[in-house]
């Protein structure tokens, strides 16, 4: 589905990719973890073709993407900041997307599932983060693409709405999707992930299941064999 070969990406003199290689199999949740600096996003932007690589090639679904934007339409994005024109209402918004983009999902579902009714015919610019963050998880999957990749999306949501977002995500997988995440919480990657893929100074130093690490790491939780890594680097 996604295929990433020794991939190499350069700013100024921060080498922050070095030879990537990394295929993302068709269906399940993969999280893509790493500290702060160590190229997840950059990876991520790649394959969106938002940052152009130095070097490496990226396929998706077979195709490479180097000039070539139609394969875009085969991904949805969920941005970790929302950034929405303020003086456009709610509504107004969705709409623009939907005319864009041509081929709505279930819309009309997400806004009740998230209860944005009240917010539908407010401007953008008066609502709070968490609420922001569930008009973004709208925009997202309001459309049937294959590939999903989310950005750190639990930013901001309240209880019930990570657990609806839960349920959107198991629902999402179980028709065959291929969904990327990046979190820096632990227990929702756990809960959702499948596989974990873990990039150290733009490498990628794991890929497998959460049980697979644990073993590796010798540590019998989740956060400590991730702690167990970042020690071992810093030492």
């Amino acid at each position: 589905m996604v295929e990433i070969t020794d991939l190499h990406k350069t700013f100024g003199k921060n080498n922050v990719l070095n030879g990537v290689n990394l295929n993302i199999n068709e269906g399940g949740v993969f999280a893509i973890l790493g500290p702060n600096g160590s190229g997840k996003t950059t990876i991520i932007k790649s394959i969106l073709g938002m940052v152009i690589p130095d070097n490496g090639l990226i396929k998706v679904c077979d195709v490479s993407i180097k000039n070539n934007s139609i394969y875009r339409h085969k991904i949805d994005y969920l941005p970790q900041i929302a950034n929405f024109p303020s003086n456009l209402k709610v509504n107004e918004l969705i709409k623009m997307i939907k005319d864009l983009r041509g081929d709505t999902h279930h819309d009309k579902t997400l806004i009740k599932t998230f209860k944005l009714e009240p917010f539908l015919d407010k401007k953008l610019g008066t609502l709070s983060g968490g609420t922001k963050q569930k008009v973004n998880i709208v925009l997202t999957f309001m459309f049937n693409s294959p590939i999903l990749i989310l950005d750190e999306p639990t930013t901001g949501l309240d209880p019930i709405s990570l657990i609806h977002l839960k349920e959107l995500l198991k629902a999402e997988k179980s028709k065959g999707k291929t969904i990327l995440i990046t979190s820096h919480i632990m227990s929702f990657v756990e809960e959702v992930a499948d596989e974990i893929v873990f990039i150290l100074e733009g490498k990628i130093y794991f890929k497998g299941s959460i049980a697979k690490l644990k073993t590796k790491t010798k540590q019998k939780d989740f956060e400590h064999a991730i702690a167990n890594i970042l020690t071992k680097e810093d030492a």
